[in-house]
């Protein structure tokens, strides 16, 4: 081992600090594991945070005919039938307990009359089954993760940003990274590690997503020879801000179609008639989306290329109780007041359905130790998400991660890493330094941006993706001879360089399989393929690396458990 670099020693190594990351820690703490959690940013500014809907639960406090078997179906219909069935089973039947415990460790949530916690309707979603807290439920999933975590004595490591995982020969034996304040660089040694690093909304430009969302976790595993599935699948939600431009993409929740909120077009149109008129505004959000963008590129958008959303016809203390921090962020943001008026919304890329491929009961890659848990994961949502399924997702795969991530670190053997690949990993931070020559990180990552939002955005078709995959290629070579500026001292441009790595990864293997899916389905939808096709309803696109090459595969989806399938076929 180089004794040259400061080196932590944990039996688990979790990558990422929102729902997934910290459920996966206290799981892990539990199991009597020592326990490290990195994260790129500050404890507590988790993407986790965003999601403010709430929690997808069959609690049935609210409508007493609910239960894990019609929230499985939803899930399996919402994703198109792609999911792995065994995950959105587990997913179904475990989330009651992850928030009744969460209820345990001090979550406050909306309570009905009777004291029990109140649930909202939300798009896909047959009963009312989301428990929230306003529309800040994320905020305080968080708060209360995060106050158990530090309680029971999490090792965490901020604003500390991972650039390679190491291994002792197939196996994982911990990772690289360095301090993004002082670019020091830092070892972790450890028998397992957990990625929980989200999702790759900013190779896009518009988007939800903050700065954190480069696709890290999927990139460092796929670089460590782990498998990723089901790319194709990127999920823009119909409603972001689309005015002023310096907000453009930040996110507007579902809450407000949940609560009774309606979409207009300029002329006045209900128009989500005209594309799912049961559902209505409560459709899934691939289909509210491609509403939305079809309104817009017909002449019946809005002033700024959008579609008004209104919930101004319910009593204004009704709207500031249930929807508080939308109240807030239109007053605030762009000088609306959401009680007395229309809110301009259109779609913003929100949510990675694809990602690492995971066993369904241990959340184990298919590398030995590494494990995945949240919107890094993939297999759950198949096609397309539900709604606060997310948070759900982060509680029961969390867990489940956390529990194999320890138990695999008791059975394992000590981990060996080689000085050799260390120097590796740090040379390659310290090349942009070097170079006298070389494009700027910034310029390559707005071409990305919007070379993805353009290419590889809600419609896509062959020429298009052909297009951006050429593009895709160009970007690469330049990105690897980048110069940067400066010394490692709070240097922007250096993490971005390092940052851009991941997400030309991560936007290669969308392209590719975004390419290879010759059929619409869930949020990939094809203008020149429109129609669902059979054989594409029985396998996942696959990304594996080899050698320096990106190959897709496809694989066969499991045959569905009998008593499953006759739930689903209702």
């Amino acid at each position: 081992m180089n004794e040259k670099f400061e080196t932590h020693e944990h039996d688990v190594l979790i990558i990422g600090a929102g729902g997934a990351g910290l459920r996966a820690a206290i799981e892990a703490l539990g199991h009597g594991a020592s326990v490290a959690v990195v994260c790129k940013s500050l404890l507590g500014k988790a993407h986790t945070v965003m999601a403010e809907g709430g929690i997808a639960a069959a609690m049935a406090n609210v409508d007493a005919a609910d239960d894990w078997r019609t929230h499985f179906r939803d899930t399996m219909r919402g994703g198109k039938f792609l999911n792995n069935w065994r995950m959105a089973q587990i997913h179904a039947q475990e989330a009651p307990d992850r928030v009744r415990e969460l209820e345990q460790w001090g979550a406050l949530f909306d309570r009905t009359s009777s004291g029990d916690i109140l649930q909202r309707a939300f798009g896909g979603h047959t009963y009312k089954r989301l428990c929230h807290v306003g529309d800040r439920t994320g905020l305080e999933m968080i708060r209360t993760l995060q106050d158990r975590g530090v309680h029971l004595g999490i090792d965490v490591y901020m604003e500390c940003a991972v650039t390679r995982l190491l291994k002792d020969g197939d196996r994982i034996a911990g990772a690289f990274a360095y301090w993004r304040e002082t670019g020091r660089f830092v070892v972790f040694k450890a028998k397992s590690v957990v990625m929980a690093t989200g999702g790759i909304g900013k190779a896009w430009r518009i988007t939800s997503n903050s700065w954190e969302y480069t696709g890290d976790g999927m990139a460092l595993a796929y670089e460590a020879g782990a498998e990723l599935i089901d790319m194709e699948f990127v999920q823009f939600h119909p409603t972001g801000m689309v005015w002023p431009p310096g907000v453009q993409g930040i996110l507007v929740t579902e809450a407000v179609r949940g609560e009774g909120g309606i979409l207009r077009n300029k002329e006045g149109e209900r128009f989500m008639e005209r594309y799912d008129s049961e559902k209505m505004e409560l459709s899934t959000r691939d289909v509210v989306a491609r509403a939305i963008y079809t309104e817009v590129r017909e002449g019946r958008g809005t002033e700024h290329g959008g579609a008004y959303l209104d919930i101004s016809h319910k009593p204004a203390e009704y709207v500031k109780r249930k929807l508080p921090s939308m109240y807030h962020q239109f007053r605030e943001l762009a000088d609306v007041d959401i009680t007395q008026g229309p809110m301009e919304v259109g779609p913003t890329c929100h949510y990675m359905m694809g990602g690492i491929r995971v066993d369904a009961e241990t959340a184990q890659a298919t590398v030995s130790g590494l494990f995945a848990a949240g919107e890094a994961a993939a297999g759950l949502h198949g096609a397309n998400r539900l709604g606060g399924n997310s948070l759900s997702d982060l509680l029961v795969f969390g867990k489940r991660a956390g529990a194999a991530a320890a138990e695999h670190a008791k059975r394992s053997t000590p981990v060996n890493i080689e000085a050799a690949d260390v120097e590796k990993a740090a040379r390659e931070m310290l090349e942009p330094f070097e170079r006298a020559a070389g494009d700027s990180p910034y310029q390559i990552h707005r071409e990305l941006e919007e070379l993805m939002q353009n290419y590889v955005g809600i419609f896509r078709n062959e020429e298009d993706l052909q297009k951006g995959l050429a593009a895709l290629d160009q970007l690469q070579q330049r990105a690897a001879g980048v110069k940067v500026e400066g010394s490692r001292l709070f240097n922007p441009g250096w993490h971005l360089a390092r940052d851009l790595k991941s997400m030309l990864t991560v936007a290669e293997a969308v392209a590719l399989s975004a390419r290879e899916r010759k059929e619409s389905r869930g949020a990939h939808s094809r203008i020149d393929y429109p129609k669902y096709d059979e054989t594409w309803a029985k396998q996942n696109n696959v990304i594996v690396r080899d050698g320096d090459r990106m190959r897709l595969k496809q694989t066969p989806i499991d045959e569905m458990a009998p008593d499953l399938r006759k739930i689903v076929d209702v």
